[in-house]
């Protein structure tokens, strides 16, 4: 690798860092049931809350709430697998790097 090489490479990673810091930052919402379950996730696909409304809280019929929280969760994680792509898309420039999205 001569001095250029690793110049490039080092300023990569600093834009990789910088990506993955907003990254952590984002807040990406999917929901399910029309808004009746929403989940916030950040860019690294953690869910960071989940919103229940009252109406959709039956006792007699959970399961209906566990598939609408599976959906939801669903739903945001791959808006943030989208956005992280597109981040990283950015700092790249279409670059496929193995082991990045």
């Amino acid at each position: 690798m001569n001095f250029e090489q690793i110049r490039q490479a080092q300023a990569l990673k600093s834009k990789l860092d910088k990506a993955q810091k907003e990254l952590k930052r984002m807040e990406i919402q999917g929901e399910a049931g029309k808004g009746a379950v929403t989940v916030v996730v950040n860019g690294e696909q953690k869910i960071m809350s989940i919103k229940i409304s009252a109406e959709v809280v039956d006792p007699r019929n959970t399961k209906q709430l566990e598939q609408l929280i599976v959906k939801a969760v669903n739903d945001a994680q791959e808006k943030a697998q989208k956005a992280a792509a597109e981040q990283l898309k950015e700092v790249t420039g279409g670059l496929k790097i193995p082991g990045l999205f």
